[in-house]
């Protein structure tokens, strides 16, 4: 069985509660926690730099949130791609993953932006995903 924990910073009607970087947890989170993959919320600068990542070790994923479920604007597919590609200088490319930051209704309020915003979302995702890796 594969286990996997999502580090939620809140995602009621496209707000936060959250800030700050995943540093003060990183070493705990990623080497005293039995956990396969991390479901990490970077999709601001509120989440911090990628420097924790450097604490995963080999055979446990990174899944990078970089596309918010907050709006329904599509981000930059090139700043997507540069976003990943900072994230290999602390971890392998093969350790990572790509999604939306969060879940598209976390209470059933959801968020600011309609369905077909959030298909469109999903469909971006995986064509970045199959550029970056060759594969969905």
């Amino acid at each position: 069985m594969v286990t996997a924990m999502h580090l939620c910073r809140g995602n009621f009607r496209s707000t936060f509660q959250g800030s700050g970087g995943y540093d003060a947890i990183a070493d705990i989170l990623f080497n005293k926690t039995n956990i396969d993959a991390y479901f990490m919320e970077y999709d601001t600068e509120r989440a911090g730099g990628f420097e924790p990542l450097r604490l995963v070790p080999k055979g446990k994923k990174v899944v990078l949130g970089l596309v918010t479920s907050k709006t329904g604007k599509l981000e930059s597919k090139d700043e997507i791609k540069r976003r990943v590609e900072a994230a290999t200088k602390y971890i392998d490319l093969d350790q990572l993953c790509l999604s939306p930051q969060c879940g598209f209704a976390s209470t059933e309020e959801g968020n600011l932006l309609s369905e077909d915003e959030q298909w469109a979302k999903l469909g971006f995702v995986v064509e970045i995903a199959k550029e970056i890796w060759g594969h969905a």
